[in-house]
């Protein structure tokens, strides 16, 4: 621990939920150097900014590489990331360097649960193309074969990737009557119990679901998982809907599925790049809603966030256990 008086210095990427500026600021442990913006630091500045720091509080949108952790130097011990994932994080190169990270992986749960469903629930029904109708005078009378959807009631719902998020998923479509819930990972996971969930491959997965939700982590072997050849075993009338990482679809080929009628809906709150570019294809659409990236969007989850991220780098900066400390 450092001695009083010389205080750790520390460069944080973003404006972050002030629970966690409270944190960082109190007790005397941190020098705070803030990127004073709620946009992401330009990689000029990010390189600027970790020079000689001891710690790093950063987003998703920070790619943490050996570039970066060169630029810090031999001060840096301990990257605390304010989100779940980290796939934007050299972890081979941070190991090198024995440097730790912190993360936030189970308070956003809940909220990037509930979007999940929120989204899945537009997709089907269509409500953003409900509300345009409304907004531009598409709305002439009650007509029984408009804007019809999909049902939750007696239907089949695929989880790739039954973590923390993908239970929680679950957890939260089971009341509206979904008869079968299939789920397909790794391997057999024995709280799927508690949503009657049944390991199956992915391709039984794929050809059985009317819904297919995907809340799996992003690693090499997701990465595109969801191409051309996976739209093809999907039901026609089936909607898609990701809650994960945006490389985990090949967005040409969904754009492809869609437009041609191979599947019926998808709704995504990540993609590649974020954010998507307004003239991308995916957003001519009408069978397609994209969210911006708001899955743990709610004022409660990101305080939280912001404050475990806190208690996270101070924890690294003066040695003790890290309330989430991510091990590799």
């Amino acid at each position: 621990m450092q001695t009083v008086g010389k205080l750790m210095k520390v460069f944080v990427t973003r404006r972050i939920p002030q629970e966690g500026m409270k944190i960082l600021s109190a007790g005397g442990v941190c020098e705070v150097s803030l990127w004073d913006s709620d946009e992401p630091v330009p990689r000029a500045d990010l390189l600027k900014g970790v020079q000689g720091a001891h710690g790093l509080l950063c987003l998703l949108s920070d790619r943490i590489d050996a570039e970066v952790l060169g630029a810090a130097g031999p001060n840096l011990k301990v990257i605390s990331t304010l989100s779940a994932g980290f796939d934007h994080l050299a972890l081979d190169e941070i190991k090198k360097r024995g440097i730790r990270v912190g993360y936030t992986p189970d308070v956003l749960t809940d909220a990037t649960a509930e979007l999940t469903v929120a989204l899945l629930l537009a997709t089907a029904r269509r409500l953003p193309e409900g509300l345009e109708e409304v907004k531009n005078g598409g709305w002439s009378s009650w007509k029984p074969l408009w804007l019809c959807g999909y049902g939750l009631s007696g239907s089949t719902v695929g989880v790739i990737g039954l973590g923390r998020i993908g239970v929680a998923i679950a957890r939260r479509l089971m009341p509206f009557g979904v008869n079968r819930l299939l789920y397909s990972g790794r391997t057999a996971k024995a709280y799927a119990a508690e949503v009657n969930g049944e390991f199956v491959p992915l391709d039984t997965l794929l050809s059985e679901s009317d819904f297919i939700v995907v809340s799996c982590s992003l690693t090499p072997e997701t990465q595109e998982l969801c191409d051309k050849a996976f739209f093809s075993k999907m039901k026609n009338t089936a909607v898609f809907v990701n809650s994960s990482r945006g490389a985990v679809v090949n967005q040409e080929d969904l754009y492809e599925a869609l437009n041609n009628g191979q599947i019926a809906a998808a709704g995504l709150d990540v993609t590649t790049p974020e954010p998507l570019p307004i003239n991308h294809p995916l957003l001519t659409l009408k069978n397609c809603v994209v969210l911006p990236h708001i899955g743990s969007a709610t004022h409660s989850t990101r305080g939280i966030m912001g404050a475990l991220s806190a208690q996270n780098l101070v924890a690294g900066l003066q040695g003790t256990d890290m309330p989430n400390e991510l091990t590799f």
